[in-house]
């Protein structure tokens, strides 16, 4: 039985120093792929854009710097937990975002009661889920 858990968050768009703007934010967790966690930023006049990247990252930068690569996870502001900057980059474009920590923490702790952190293995079909999502994903690139 597949189980998810479902959040919305206003994050700020950092466009510039200058500029930035909310923006409403949707964060998802399903139990059959119990590593990640999915954002879909919904931005003024553009087609909902989704991220799928590691909830232990998520995790790690709420409390301190985290993330190699695209995504970037990181807490801002002179408090602990008060707010999280994520930066998300594809090639040398990159967007920043920023959000209070409390809703991200509210969002993991109901993610950890599902699947707690460390045992995402003990559901046992994710290997098989994974497997048969890639014997697809081959199937149709050698089809086409």
């Amino acid at each position: 039985m597949r189980e998810s858990v479902q959040a919305e968050v206003l994050m700020s768009f950092l466009v510039s120093e200058e500029l930035s703007f909310r923006i409403p934010v949707e964060l998802g967790y399903e139990t059959g792929d119990p590593y990640a966690v999915r954002m879909t930023f919904h931005l003024p006049g553009d087609t909902p854009v989704t991220w799928v990247f590691g909830r232990e990252l998520l995790l790690d930068g709420i409390n301190g710097p985290s993330g190699e690569g695209d995504v970037h996870i990181a807490p801002v502001g002179p408090v602990s937990l008060s707010g999280v900057g994520i930066r998300l980059r594809v090639g040398r474009e990159s967007a920043l975002f920023r959000a209070g920590a409390a809703p991200l923490v509210a969002f993991l702790d109901r993610t950890d009661k599902l699947v707690p952190m460390g045992q995402e293995l003990a559901l046992g079909d994710f290997e098989v889920d994974l497997e048969e999502a890639l014997g697809c994903i081959l199937a149709e690139e050698n089809a086409g």
